[in-house]
């Protein structure tokens, strides 16, 4: 009840008051998102309009990082742009590009998110500089319930022998940053055996790419994928990771199972909807049912005036958090944890994720969200390379290491999983 005369009072504050005390005038957001995606983000910025009479003009690119790097050297930033990962948010913290917004959101910032999303979003910093417009769960695994059977694994070994009935639909294309969706699959294995101390300890720089956890997890990712990739790696590395999970859908399938995040209910095609998910279980004795990773798109304030702290706290409230989801089906997903779940309705997978999402479970946030840029790409390029080549595993990883240990090590962020 508390939580809830809180969140309440929060709302009826950015009711009363998100309004700038003077003339509204026009303010500039930058995000990734085009399209479906871009055409949905602009709806709750017009129910922010609608508000408080502030006009937002919106650019959506999918070259946001190096549009915003642009913008702030050219002393033009947004007055709001929402990055992708919270390794990106924090370079301009470290920057003095930022403001801190621990006393925008009018109201206490673990009320409205619960201590778990709180830290999350702080990503190691003294403030709160960056507040979730968009989550999405990983650590799931996709399939199609109309054309193949599948509950929820309780051992590592239970859900090996259940999706080793058909290959798995696999594509590491993603441009402009193909092999993300090896390195997801690699962190998600390495949560899941070794815990999140270890897997913390990893990405924040503290763990060798060369020690045998890190070891062990690519070489169960490699055993896996192991009938998927066949003869023919190529034929995995060139295809799109999109395009990969059509597969499922079609009869017969040509693939059972695709391990990606609650982002591709927007991605899958309309039949999409009929389809289901369990979790990726446990595969070691220190990680408990409901870990899994997370990640975020995070907006930041650029400039400090009436009218960015506004939507600031629009875009943390229920009213601005619940427009997506309402007029994308269900493709959104939020940390505030007063946002009706109704909102989903029509649509049981995406209210399973929400359900998921504030489950209490363990989460931790994509470890190649959180690295050093120079990192998170050699990363990528390793993924892209194991599969080609399983071969080199022991020379990706020492040349992965190296690149660690040059990097200085206030570049890294050391993010707790977990309350």
């Amino acid at each position: 009840m508390r939580h809830l005369l809180g969140a309440l009072l929060l709302l009826t504050a950015c009711l009363a008051g998100c309004a700038p005390a003077t003339g509204a005038g026009t303010i500039t957001v930058l995000a990734s998102w085009t399209g479906a995606e871009g055409a949905a983000f602009e709806q709750v910025l017009a129910g922010f309009t609608a508000q408080t009479g502030v006009r937002v003009r919106y650019q959506g690119t999918r070259a946001v990082s190096q549009v915003l790097a642009s913008d702030v050297q050219n002393g033009n930033p947004p007055d709001i742009a929402v990055v992708p990962n919270p390794g990106e948010l924090v370079t301009y913290v470290r920057s003095h590009n930022l403001y801190p917004l621990d006393d925008v959101l009018g109201g206490a910032p673990a009320d409205i998110y619960g201590p778990q999303w709180l830290q999350l979003q702080t990503a190691g910093q003294a403030h709160l500089y960056g507040i979730a417009v968009k989550v999405d769960l990983k650590s799931i695994v996709w399939f199609n319930p109309a054309l193949h059977a599948l509950t929820q694994p309780r051992t590592w070994d239970e859900f090996a022998a259940a999706t080793s009935a058909l290959p798995w639909c696999l594509g590491l294309s993603a441009p402009p940053v193909s092999g993300w969706p090896g390195t997801d699959w690699i962190e998600d294995v390495l949560l899941h055996q070794a815990g999140p101390d270890s897997y913390r300890q990893w990405a924040a720089g503290q763990l060798a790419w060369t020690s045998p956890v890190v070891r062990r997890a690519w070489q169960t990712w490699g055993a896996l994928m192991a009938r998927t990739v066949g003869d023919n790696p190529a034929r995995v590395l060139l295809t799109n990771f999109a395009d990969a999970a059509t597969g499922m859908l079609n009869s017969p399938q040509s693939c059972g199972f695709d391990h990606d995040g609650s982002f591709m209910l927007a991605r899958y095609p309309a039949t999409g909807r009929a389809l289901d998910f369990v979790a990726v279980p446990p595969a070691g004795p220190d990680v408990a049912p409901g870990t899994s990773e997370v990640s975020a798109d995070l907006a930041g304030m650029f400039t400090d005036n009436p009218s960015s702290r506004a939507l600031i706290r629009y875009l943390a409230s229920p009213a601005g958090q619940e427009v997506w989801p309402r007029v994308s089906g269900g493709s959104a997903f939020s940390a505030t944890r007063s946002v009706d779940l109704r909102v989903y309705e029509g649509n049981p997978t995406a209210r399973k994720v929400a359900e998921t999402l504030r489950s209490g479970g363990t989460l931790c946030f994509d470890a190649s969200d959180l690295m050093p840029a120079t990192m998170t790409n050699a990363f990528y390029r390793a993924a892209l390379e194991f599969l080609a080549d399983p071969g080199r595993l022991d020379t990706l990883l020492t040349q992965l290491d190296q690149i660690r240990l040059g990097v200085p090590p206030q570049e890294w962020l050391s993010v707790p999983c977990g309350r």
